[in-house]
């Protein structure tokens, strides 16, 4: 016969809720800082192409980022799958949440 204890299942959602709460406002905050740095990126791209310093290929650059896209994509969906829906997948995905959304 399986014993279940609520103490340790309620243990271990709040600490893997917190965990996740961590994780996704750390995430956020990265996820933010490399748009901007893409952005200037691209800025900067944009003057020197205008004042005929560098010629840049615009086509072949987004199509670049699309692929990196959809193998972003491909992780994630591996991602999701590692994660379960017990007490302690449930904690963190919400905590996860929870400060990626707060951030």
């Amino acid at each position: 016969m399986v014993e279940i204890d609520p103490t340790s299942m309620g243990f271990e959602f709040a600490a893997s809720a917190v965990l996740g709460g961590l994780i996704g406002f750390a995430v956020k905050t990265v996820a933010k800082l490399v748009a901007v740095i893409v952005g200037v990126e691209l800025v900067i791209f944009r003057y020197l192409e205008s004042n005929g310093v560098v010629t840049v290929d615009w086509d072949r650059l987004s199509a670049g980022l699309l692929e990196t896209q959809e193998r972003a994509q491909e992780g994630a969906d591996w991602i999701e799958s590692i994660v379960s829906t017990t007490t302690v997948g449930v904690g963190f995905a919400s905590g996860f949440l929870l400060g990626y959304y707060r951030a």
